[in-house]
């Protein structure tokens, strides 16, 4: 991820130099005001504006993946609220305290990486990751990232994504059936998951075994096209990763 630490005073500016430390290639953005204090905590990556931070926003949205914060949760929100556009295009934005004790994704917890760039930074910092996303609060399956770091492919539209998202995190039955790809998903899942997997779900080694009304949501890790007459059944429902 291409990352820029936005610090707006001097002593957020000396902790943005320790998250630049420990991500390679990050870029520190302060004050002009502050140009002496920013050069020294990020020797090399450091750069200075005049005016406004707001007006810095377009640009770094632009330019970076992930936005390291360490300014308010509540300025931050309001300065990337009129730049928003959806969770497939936003960067992820990560809010970090002036004293280091808590990384915050506040945008893109998932699909823009946020929350596993708060789990980063909180080992940096020796920080305490402050994530509220369900499936993550609730150490769940994430749909939306299920073999990510596998690069696996998902094949589903947005509202079928939504409604098994919600039957995950509600305990609704699921169905995961793997037919293909890596078995041990489940340690590295969405930065860590340990013990067995959640109750609501059922394994299947073929999606055939599957009964489609017994389940609100079915995962399918697979190469294979799905059966015309098994997609009907499920329209709506299945997620498809494709290892």
């Amino acid at each position: 991820m291409r990352i820029a630490v936005v610090a707006i005073t001097r002593h957020g500016i000396a902790l943005a130099g320790r998250v630049v430390a420990a991500w390679p290639g990050a870029q520190l953005f302060a004050p002009e005001k502050f140009r002496t204090e920013a050069e020294a905590a990020a020797p090399g990556a450091a750069h200075c504006y005049a005016g406004k931070v707001g007006d810095q926003v377009p640009a770094l949205f632009a330019a970076f993946d992930g936005i390291v914060c360490i300014v308010s949760l509540g300025a931050v929100v309001r300065l990337i609220a009129p730049h928003l556009k959806n969770k497939e295009n936003d960067p992820a934005v990560v809010v970090v305290d002036e004293a280091g004790r808590f990384a915050i994704p506040v945008l893109s917890g998932h699909l823009g990486g946020a929350n596993a760039l708060a789990g980063h930074l909180a080992t940096a910092l020796d920080a305490t990751p402050v994530l509220t996303t369900a499936s993550d609060a609730r150490a769940t399956i994430a749909v939306d990232l299920l073999g990510r770091e596998f690069g696996w492919r998902i094949e589903a539209d947005h509202d079928t994504l939504v409604r098994a998202s919600a039957a995950m995190v509600n305990d609704e039955p699921v169905a995961l059936v793997q037919e293909d790809g890596a078995r041990d998903w489940w340690a590295g899942h969405a930065n860590g998951r340990g013990g067995p997997l959640p109750a609501n779900i059922v394994l299947f080694d073929r999606l055939e075994d599957v009964a489609p009304d017994a389940f609100a949501a079915v995962l399918w890790i697979a190469s294979r096209a799905i059966p015309a007459d098994i997609a009907a059944r499920l329209a709506g429902r299945c997620v498809a990763y494709r290892p």
